[in-house]
């Protein structure tokens, strides 16, 4: 069974029978179409079209965990899902094959998908049209929590290839901004520097790449893409270049190409370098040799300012004591602050309803009574319970005296984060969605026959109970 079009049809319908007359499900599903399958043999991505942006935040927020289920349970190989704003219905005649493409395609993609007005190309684009034009330093909002790394990129892009901010590696928890500080420090570089090449890629592209280059023995031209076809590399999600050898061995010697060269190399990432399980220690030394700057969640007048901010690019009119109120309760992530924001305009679009303060706390009545303990927080409580390290729950090993912590950590995340199955892999250092998956459901199984396991649950549970309070 191939991930194509008729897979993804055969997986809708078989959604909606398990939701008869379910009318919120089918608005929501129908819409979303096949697009393309990239990624690699191994890991095919599955490219899925939606119309417009809160239909993506909505389909992310409520049924992505049901569509991965749905999917895994008839697929059962290793997958990826990807939920892409097509601006209009999607054209199926993109799909030309039902075989997975390689990765080089990713560019012929990005280009049929394009959501700037006027006539799309079918042209591979340039590697520094992957920059997002809106993320630029002047509509990134600057707080205490950022001032250093947001300074540190500013004149990254004022200099590019000085030795003292070579690399520049930024680091800090999921939804802070460190993908907008790279995307406006290539964007700043592309203005002061048009003569320069710029490579915005992801580091799991970057292994897809290599590993699909290896295989097809093209690595000379793989090599000279990056090493000789760019002069700014800027390399997002960092971490996960540790989950091959073969990877990180290519990613070291590139790293110390451009270097070498002169050429500036801009590394984000959601831990520091000492902090990746697995990172070859020659690897880890080259990235902590340059400038190091963190970046953590900003406090309250920060989120105000960037929550006016967003309203008024978005031209939502906000009352301000629906702006404080929607600040004060979003202290996870600028991403949560957004996608409150962008909750509340569903909503409001939806139902005609006009912001104000009691259909705002209505909507977001949840995060009154919701934990606002942290992921890290939760896996150092089971850490600590069982006498491990978190940098263990994190790792690939499956010695039973970790994986059970580790799968008791994620059973606890899901119940008082409701993280999405990928996310929580993600905190887990990679882990795949059905390893999530299959771990909740076996504490959910051991703690109906493991008294002990039952136990330690509950007294996690309690101790989660007076931190938050809830």
């Amino acid at each position: 069974m191939e991930l194509n079009s008729t897979f993804w049809s055969f997986i809708k319908t078989k959604m909606k029978s398990r939701n008869d007359n379910n009318k919120l499900l089918d608005t929501w599903l129908d819409p979303i179409e096949y697009v393309n399958t990239l990624g690699t043999l191994d890991r095919p991505k599955l490219v899925l079209g939606v119309p417009n942006a809160l239909h993506q935040y909505f389909v992310i927020e409520n049924l992505q965990d049901k569509i991965y289920s749905e999917i895994s349970d008839s697929y059962g190989k290793p997958f990826e899902v990807e939920f892409s704003v097509t601006g209009a219905k999607v054209n199926t005649h993109i799909e030309t094959s039902t075989q997975v493409e390689e990765p080089q395609s990713n560019e012929v993609l990005q280009a049929q998908l394009s959501r700037t007005q006027g006539s799309q190309t079918t042209q591979p684009r340039s590697s520094s049209d992957t920059l997002n034009f809106d993320l630029t330093f002047s509509t990134f909002v600057v707080g205490k929590n950022s001032e250093f790394a947001h300074a540190a990129c500013y004149n990254v892009a004022r200099n590019p290839g000085a030795d003292d901010y070579n690399p520049l590696y930024i680091y800090g928890p999921v939804g802070m901004g460190k993908t907008h500080l790279l995307h406006a420090a290539g964007n700043n570089i592309r203005e002061q520097f048009p003569h320069l090449k710029i490579t915005y890629i992801s580091a799991e592209r970057f292994l897809n790449e290599c590993v699909s280059a290896i295989r097809r023995h093209e690595m000379d031209k793989f090599r000279q893409k990056y090493r000789e076809n760019s002069d700014i590399l800027l390399v997002d999600d960092v971490q996960f270049i540790a989950r091959g050898e073969a990877v990180q061995e290519e990613f070291f010697h590139t790293v110390n190409s451009f270097i070498d060269s002169r050429k500036q190399v801009i590394l984000a990432s959601d831990r520091m370098p000492k902090d990746i399980h697995g990172l070859e220690d020659r690897s880890r030394t080259r990235l902590e040799r340059g400038l190091i700057a963190d970046i953590t969640m900003p406090d309250l007048e920060t989120r105000i300012a960037i929550l006016r901010y967003k309203a008024e690019r978005y031209n939502i009119r906000l009352p301000e004591e629906v702006v404080n109120y929607i600040a004060r309760i979003s202290k996870r992530s600028i991403r949560e602050l957004e996608g409150n924001l962008k909750k509340i305009k569903m909503f409001s679009e939806l139902q005609g309803l006009p912001i104000d303060y009691e259909l705002v706390k209505k909507i977001l009545s949840h995060h009154e009574t919701q934990s606002t303990i942290s992921v890290e927080e939760i896996m150092k409580l089971v850490a600590d319970h069982y006498k491990v390290r978190v940098l263990d729950l994190k790792s690939s090993t499956r010695a039973k005296p970790i994986v059970v912590p580790r799968q008791i950590a994620m059973y606890l995340i899901k119940k008082f984060l409701d993280k999405s199955l990928v996310d929580i892999g993600k905190a887990f250092g990679g882990k795949d969605h059905t390893t999530v998956m299959n771990a909740l459901e076996r504490v959910k199984n051991l703690q109906a026959t493991d008294q002990d396991l039952a136990k330690d649950i509950e007294d996690l549970e309690q101790r989660i109970h007076n931190i938050t309070g809830v």
